[in-house]
């Protein structure tokens, strides 16, 4: 991390990573990036950042990291100032976050596909800070070097003119443009590629044009563009018009005949690599056809408070979903059991709440106190926060009128049943159900009654919560009445800290299940008559319930 003297602010840095293929990437970028104090992306609401996973491999441990989520993509916004007001208010919040990591002299690097400077996400940032901060831009592989370089055709030589055009333009405009320059690069095509072939066409330039699609990545496509579907056309692709003098030489550098799927390699260091953007767009949205009205952070009226309960998953980070990130960055306030705030990398310019586990319910109050005084507050929870978990508790909380006005939002995640099935095989394959045996908030007698109709159904059995270090008889007595029901070689599938570093999947019988291995790491698997456990041929073994019953 760089070292900074007290009262000296950070450096920005934009960086280009070229169009997608993490190999483009300039040695001075990898290095930039690695040293950074703090990672900045855009992304669509969808979370997603190709300009992420382009520098994956060169990102390390420890790294602050701010996702910039776009408010809104293709769709209509309620933002008095209309798409541009929405638009101008997350750029000048986007530059407030980074000017806090910057004024603390932390070093900010902003990732950029393509070149900062072309058509790029930073140059907005650029615009807003470069007056008040050391700012240095590194360039990058364009997608339009990158196009020449799959086509194998020169953009220009000797005195010719180059015309880069984006594809917004009406058509008439853009026929005037491609009849009066040598070669040109159309961008941001997608939903534009209509009015854009028209254009080609009217200029007489068509039978000249050709497409290339997401450059350099595993994805790439690239042929004539009159034989191009529109339907299949993404925002990331562009239309070029070669060097006409390199056409009229015809010296072998032909594009294929068709669409060819190029044997790219899409990986570096472990990381895969991105699908290639056109460097940005005008708006640079990491995915511009995704047809979203999105608002910033949360489904409120921007400038209000709220909460967005947020599930977490099982423990690895790459089962978090990406609009579970999104509200995670977006964030002023971070509440939760302490073990579950320290799974969300810090970020200084948020404040996080910790707490035991035992206090739901005021912990719920403490959120819903902070969104209703102007905060935007993410309550997160292991697994998925609906399933015995925080949402239930702040829901039933909000209910007290003083705050029933503050808005709540749920956010899905991985449930520890799903992970810990999925590490077995598919023991959850047919009718199912989920039990805990935690009597802490319901009598034993309603789980034991639970309990008693769930094994007469003959379903498969989740059981949370199934043992803690003051509470063992339960356990004992769950499994005495599952065994008067089920025959003593059902298969049961114990899953311990699953996702987390000491994940252990084990499977056994119900006859041979020991209570004394169980505690509240843990959670439960048991089969139904029908669950079967199965040896695969490399010696490992499958639990699975089929999806057919017998009559």
């Amino acid at each position: 991390m760089t070292n900074q003297p007290v009262g000296k602010t950070g450096r920005l840095y934009g960086v280009g990573l070229g169009p997608g293929d993490p190999e483009l990437v300039t040695v001075k970028a990898a290095r930039l990036i690695a040293a950074a104090d703090v990672v900045a992306y855009h992304a669509a609401r969808h979370g997603r950042s190709n300009a992420r996973a382009i520098a994956a491999g060169y990102l390390r441990e420890g790294q602050i990291e701010e996702a910039l989520i776009y408010p809104v993509t293709t769709g209509t916004t309620d933002h008095p100032g209309g798409y541009q007001g929405a638009i101008d208010d997350f750029y000048a919040e986007s530059a407030a976050r980074l000017a806090a990591h910057l004024d603390a002299g932390r070093d900010v690097v902003v990732l950029a596909e393509g070149d900062p400077f072309f058509y790029g996400s930073y140059m907005h940032m650029h615009k807003r800070l470069a007056d008040r901060y050391d700012t240095t831009v590194v360039p990058g592989v364009t997608s339009v070097s990158a196009a020449s370089a799959v086509l194998g055709r020169p953009l220009m030589e000797r005195d010719e003119v180059l015309t880069v055009l984006p594809g917004t333009l009406e058509p008439k405009d853009l026929a005037e443009r491609l009849a009066t320059t040598d070669s040109a690069a159309v961008m941001k095509l997608g939903r534009t590629f209509e009015g854009v072939r028209e254009a080609l066409t009217e200029a007489g330039r068509l039978d000249d044009a050709w497409y290339v699609e997401r450059a350099t990545t595993g994805r790439e496509r690239s042929g004539p563009l009159r034989d191009v579907d529109p339907a299949t056309v993404p925002y990331f692709s562009l239309a070029l018009l070669p060097s006409p003098a390199a056409t009229a030489f015809g010296s072998g550098a032909a594009a294929p005949a068709g669409f060819a799927e190029a044997p790219v390699d899409t990986t570096f260091n472990g990381a895969a690599a991105a699908t290639a953007e056109p460097d940005g767009g005008l708006v640079s949205l990491e995915d511009a056809n995704a047809a979203a009205l999105t608002r910033f952070a949360s489904d409120d009226d921007r400038g209000t408070g709220g909460v967005t309960v947020v599930g977490l998953g099982p423990g690895a980070r790459h089962w978090l979903t990406p609009e579970a990130q999104e509200a995670l960055a977006a964030a002023d306030d971070l509440v939760g059991y302490g073990p579950y705030v320290d799974r969300v990398p810090p970020n200084p310019r948020q404040r996080r709440h910790s707490s035991d586990n035992r206090v739901e319910a005021e912990r719920a109050a403490f959120a819903l106190d902070l969104a209703k005084g102007g905060r935007r507050v993410a309550v997160v929870s292991s697994g998925d926060p609906g399933v015995f978990a925080m949402a239930a508790a702040v829901l039933e909380v909000a209910e007290d009128p003083q705050w029933q006005d503050v808005p709540i939002r749920i956010i899905p995640g991985l449930t520890a049943a799903q992970a810990v099935a999925s590490r077995a095989g598919a023991p959850l394959g047919h009718d199912f159900c989920i039990l805990s045996l935690s009597d802490r908030l319901k009598p034993w007698s309603v789980i034991e009654s639970r309990l008693e109709a769930a094994a007469a159904a003959d379903l498969v059995i989740a059981v949370y919560n199934p043992a803690s270090k003051s509470r063992r008889a339960q356990l004992v007595r769950a499994l005495e009445l599952l065994r008067g029901h089920r025959r003593p070689g059902t298969p049961v599938v114990v899953g311990r800290d699953v996702g987390g570093p000491a994940e252990s999947v084990r499977i056994t019988t119900l006859a041979a299940l020991d209570p004394a291995t169980v505690d509240m790491r843990c959670l439960l698997i048991i089969g139904s008559s029908q669950t079967r456990a199965v040896t695969r041929g490399d010696g490992t073994t499958a639990v699975f319930t089929p999806r057919h019953y017998p009559a």
